[in-house]
């Protein structure tokens, strides 16, 4: 049977182009394999196909005027071709390759046509395995391709002696083929997939072979793109090699530990970059990319200051590209706050009069073409502010990117009450996903919950369990360090401590340093800090700056 309309769209699968229409109203889709029966016949018939028989077109359809020859531009013999069918003729006056599909019973059920020019052509409607029926009865090795061509080209190299098959449609056809003879691959010991080697092939590898009964399915891998190109590199031991070295298929992210040697051997180098302070570096081993921080504290302690001091020496002193988001205050209280740091004035608080020096501040920070600030004129649209993360990470080469912070952004998903608890776990997923994804090094700000008696605001102890929210901040982060200040004692009220409460790459937890912060400077300072005589003694400069890079292997 004929088709009367070709390139049509296709309902099941969307494409534009793949469905083909029969004279009697039947359509098959060239891209999903769906076969849609006549509707002047699904009145008697199942609505279940049979799992072998196909819609076969009229006999008086076939190519006839066509014979079994050598394919010489193929490297194929005349008695491979006659063993399956595969016969050169022509139609309509133009030179075909024609490709008999037969059912189990040796029954003509359709035709492919191959033209010169690379154009198909389908009599009928394939739905069988190309050479499936010269073996109805299985056996121990079937060797499955995408095409015909590649079928007798690894038949031809075993002297066309063991089972070979072809999907009918290429690798877009492997799912639906191996689904509907199911019943037909199970009465082989081994089903081994020789498609090519392309991301097509690899994807229908992975469909198929979860079809097929765990530990059936192997996979074949040949030094070409596929079969007949061995053939033609006079590879053919190459493709016989593959059949009896073939190995189970698994899943790729499944690895056998014996596999792993030259990872550990030649570990991937995980860059490591400094903090701006010793006592966090030594605990933490510094940042990383594909990594998540979140810095946790109480209202007002001081998170935001710490960030911009993060952000002001990734700028300065490690040279790296950074991205701000910062979702409590303006673009412009952020740039002040970070170049205030270069020339140690709180900008937001004086007026600076000394255009020049504030210029060069500017360009060794803020303007330095290393920094990406997110203005976000009140919108806190979670997937609106992933998609400007990936753009920083993708467009702009952003290393790190510090996200201030993930309560507020939570809070403008839904501020009808929604669930706070999802909400944020699903926005950490995102962000754990987005860090491996683009390779970057994430700093989140997040609040804590309020405790019983005395607040944190108050200098209590941070805590994993006092994370506001969801349990994700915890479990998806790869480091959390608690920010603690009591603002209410007029003698350590400008003293932070930095506590490390999660650890993933070192385990080291507890106190990492105190920080002094200069009120006429906006800078903050390590101390070692002695709680019990209340002296201070800052580190020497040259400490808190000379430890930029760090190698680690992760």
């Amino acid at each position: 049977m004929a088709f009367i309309a070709t390139h049509q769209p296709c309902a099941e699968c969307g494409s534009s182009d793949a469905l083909s229409v029969n004279a009697d109203g039947s359509t098959h889709c060239f891209s999903c394999g769906e076969h849609t029966p006549s509707k002047t016949t699904t009145s008697n018939v199942s609505t279940s196909p049979p799992q072998q028989a196909a819609p076969q077109a009229a006999p008086s359809l076939f190519v006839t005027d066509a014979e079994f020859q050598e394919i010489s531009s193929r490297g194929l013999w005349k008695d491979t071709c006659k063993r399956y069918g595969y016969r050169v003729g022509k139609r309509k006056g133009e030179w075909v390759h024609v490709a008999d599909y037969r059912d189990l019973e040796g029954k003509l059920e359709a035709q492919k046509l191959r033209y010169e020019n690379k154009k198909f052509e389908a009599i009928g409607t394939p739905r069988s395995f190309f050479g499936m029926h010269l073996f109805p009865m299985g056996g121990k090795k079937l060797v499955v391709t995408e095409g015909e061509i590649d079928a007798l080209s690894v038949s031809q190299a075993q002297d066309n002696k063991w089972a070979v098959v072809s999907l009918p449609n290429g690798a877009q056809s492997a799912q639906s083929t191996f689904k509907r003879h199911l019943n037909w691959l199970n009465k082989w010991d081994e089903v081994i997939l020789m498609f090519d080697e392309d991301e097509q092939g690899r994807k229908a590898t992975g469909q198929v072979a979860n079809i097929l009964p765990v530990g059936r399915a192997k996979v074949a891998r040949l030094p070409h793109k596929d079969p007949n190109e061995c053939l033609l590199n006079n590879a053919t031991s190459a493709i016989i090699t593959a059949i009896f070295q073939a190995n189970i298929w698994r899943p790729d992210d499944i690895l056998d530990g014996r596999d792993v040697l030259d990872r550990l051997l030649n570990p991937k180098a995980n860059q490591s970059v400094s903090y701006p302070f010793v006592g966090l570096n030594e605990m933490t081993r510094g940042l990383r990319k594909r990594e998540i921080v979140t810095f946790c504290a109480g209202s007002g302690v001081g998170k935001s200051q710490v960030c911009r001091v993060i952000a002001h020496h990734l700028l300065t002193n490690v040279g790296s590209t950074v991205g701000y988001l910062a979702l409590e205050e303006s673009v412009e209280r952020t740039a002040q706050g970070i170049v205030g740091l270069e020339i140690k004035k709180p900008l937001h608080l004086e007026p600076f009069d000394d255009e020049e020096e504030f210029r060069t501040a500017f360009d060794a920070t803020v303007g330095s073409g290393r920094c990406y600030l997110y203005d976000h004129f009140g919108s806190m649209d979670s997937d609106n502010l992933l998609t400007h993360i990936r753009y920083m990470a993708q467009a702009l080469d952003v290393e790190w990117v510090i996200l201030d912070h993930l309560s507020i952004l939570v809070s403008g998903i839904d501020s009808s009450g929604g669930d706070e608890r999802r909400m944020i776990d699903n926005m950490m997923t995102k962000l754990r996903s987005l860090a491996e994804e683009c390779e970057i090094g994430l700093i989140v700000v997040s609040h804590l919950k309020r405790p019983e008696g005395r607040g944190f605001e108050e200098g209590v102890a941070t805590s994993l369990s006092a994370l506001r929210g969801s349990t994700a901040i915890a479990g998806l982060s790869d480091m959390v360090v608690g920010v603690e200040r009591n603002l209410q004692d007029p003698e350590r009220m400008h003293i932070t401590t930095l506590r490390v409460l999660k650890n993933r790459f070192s385990g080291e937890t507890g106190v990492a340093c105190h920080l002094k912060f200069e009120k006429a400077t906006g800078v903050m300072s390590e101390f070692q800090f002695d709680e019990d005589d209340d002296s201070f003694e800052p580190f020497a400069p040259e400490e808190q700056t000379n430890n930029n890079d760090q190698t680690s292997n992760d």
